[in-house]
C-alpha cells in the first residue's frame, strides 16, 4: 500500500494537541489518542459513550516503544516474534513509573497492548512519541468499523480527522491473551487459539466471560446493527434478513452472504460491512444460520452472540 505522507502528518499534528483520529488497522479502525494523556483519552470515552470500566489498548510501534511501560516475560516474548506485528493483544504488569494515563486501564496496574500490522498506522506510531490508547472506531455496543466510510457514519464531523487505510484486512478485533499467569484468553479475536497453542506448546484457558470486565470485549451486548438477531435459524420470518456462511442456489433479496465458499477467513473479514449493509437496508431482524463453531468460526459466533442480546 501507498502511503501518503501528508494524510500521516495531518494526523500526527492533531494527535499532538490532544485530539482524537480514526485509524486504520488489520483488524478494524481504531479510535486512537496519546495514551499518556488524560484529556486525549477522555474524549476517547465520551466520543464513543464508552463505559469507564471497559479499559483501552494502547498501540505500540515495537516492543523497544514498550519497555519503559510494561514488565516482559518469556511467554511475550515467544508470541511477539511469531506474531507480532499483528491481530494479537497482551495483558502485561504495567511498570509503576509508566506514564499511561490512568484514564486508559481504569486504575488498573494492567495494560492490554498490541502492535498493529497495517502499514498506514506503523508509519504514524513510528513517527509519534506516544503509544496510541485506541479501541474501536464505533459507538459503544455497535458495530465495529472496518473503512473509513463506516468510521463516518457513525461519528460524522465528531472526529477531527479520519487516516485513510482501506478496508481492514481481517475484519475482526484482535485476540486478548493475558500473560501475567497461566496464559488465558480474555477475548477471541482475529487470531485463531490453535495457533496460539502451538507456539506455547500448552492448553489455554479461555475465559471470556467473566463476571468482571478485565478486558476490552467481554461487555454481554456488543457489537450490535441495533436490530434484533436470532441464531441458528432455519425458517426465516417474512421481512427479515437472512445471514448464511455461503451462498446457496436458491436466493432471495434478503439473503446475504459471508462467503461464496463457506471460507471462515472471507466470513470474518465480511461479517461487520454486512450487518451494516442489513441495517442500512432497512430489515427489521435478522436470523442467522448455523455458524460452524471452529477456527475464526468460534470469534464469528461469539459476535453475534453478544449482538443478539440487543
Amino acid at each position: 500500500m501507498k502511503i501518503n505522507l501528508a494524510n500521516i502528518k495531518k494526523a500526527k499534528k492533531i494527535l499532538y494537541k490532544d485530539e482524537c483520529v480514526a485509524i486504520p488497522t488489520e483488524t478494524v479502525y481504531g479510535l486512537a489518542g496519546n495514551a499518556y494523556s488524560d484529556k486525549a483519552c477522555k474524549k476517547i470515552f465520551n466520543l464513543k459513550k464508552r463505559p469507564k470500566n471497559n479499559p483501552l489498548i494502547v498501540h505500540y510501534f515495537d516492543n523497544q516503544s514498550l519497555e519503559k511501560d510494561c514488565n516482559f516475560n518469556k511467554n511475550f516474548f515467544k508470541l511477539y516474534k511469531k506474531f507480532c506485528p499483528g491481530p494479537i493483544t497482551f495483558i502485561l504488569n504495567l511498570k509503576k513509573d509508566s506514564k499511561i494515563s490512568r484514564v486508559v486501564t481504569n486504575k488498573k496496574k494492567t495494560l492490554a497492548v498490541r502492535f498493529p500490522k497495517h502499514p498506514v498506522t506503523r508509519n504514524l506510531l513510528k513517527n509519534l512519541s506516544f503509544p496510541l490508547a485506541a479501541p474501536s472506531a464505533n459507538l459503544s455496543s455497535r458495530v465495529s468499523a472496518v473503512s473509513s466510510g463506516d468510521v463516518k457514519d457513525d461519528f460524522g464531523k465528531k472526529i477531527k480527522y479520519v487516516l485513510e487505510g482501506g478496508k481492514s484486512s481481517i475484519g475482526l478485533e484482535s485476540t486478548i491473551i493475558d500473560l501475567r499467569n497461566k496464559p488465558k484468553i480474555l477475548r477471541l479475536g482475529g487470531l485463531e487459539i490453535s495457533l496460539i497453542q502451538k507456539v506455547l506448546d500448552e492448553k489455554i484457558i479461555i475465559n471470556n466471560n467473566p463476571s468482571k470486565i478485565s478486558s476490552p470485549g467481554q461487555l454481554k451486548l456488543h457489537y450490535s446493527p441495533g436490530i434484533p438477531i436470532r441464531l441458528n435459524v432455519k425458517k426465516v420470518k417474512n421481512g427479515e434478513a437472512y445471514l448464511l456462511i455461503k451462498e446457496k442456489r436458491v436466493t432471495n433479496s434478503n439473503y446475504y452472504f459471508l462467503s461464496k465458499k463457506g471460507d471462515l477467513k472471507e466470513a470474518a473479514k465480511n461479517l461487520y460491512s454486512t450487518l451494516r449493509k442489513i441495517k442500512n437496508n432497512k430489515h427489521k431482524s435478522i436470523a442467522v444460520s448455523k455458524i460452524p463453531n471452529r477456527g475464526l468460526g468460534k470469534t464469528i459466533n461469539d459476535r453475534l452472540i453478544r449482538a443478539s442480546r440487543f
